[in-house]
């Protein structure tokens, strides 16, 4: 895995994790302080997976939240 891809992994595992509501709020006031005005390029696999992903919300084949928690309960037990 390249350096910036760890580094990503890295701080999505960190920001889905917290509950510090400061600290989430000054992460995002950096990233909207860094933001550039160019538009963001996606591959064409990014594309593809966007509308298989909209494809699956449309015919609600999706896991609420919670019914993960529900069975993460169960595993976890």
């Amino acid at each position: 895995m390249l350096a910036i891809e760890s580094i990503k992994h890295r701080l999505i595992d960190k920001i889905m994790t917290t509950n510090d509501e400061k600290l989430l709020e000054a992460i995002d006031i950096i990233f909207v302080s860094t933001q550039k005005e160019e538009m963001l390029s996606l591959s064409s696999e990014q594309i593809e997976m966007l509308a298989l992903s909209e494809e699956d919300i449309k015919n609600n084949r999706f896991v609420t939240e919670s019914k993960i928690e529900k069975i993460d309960m169960k595993w976890t037990s």
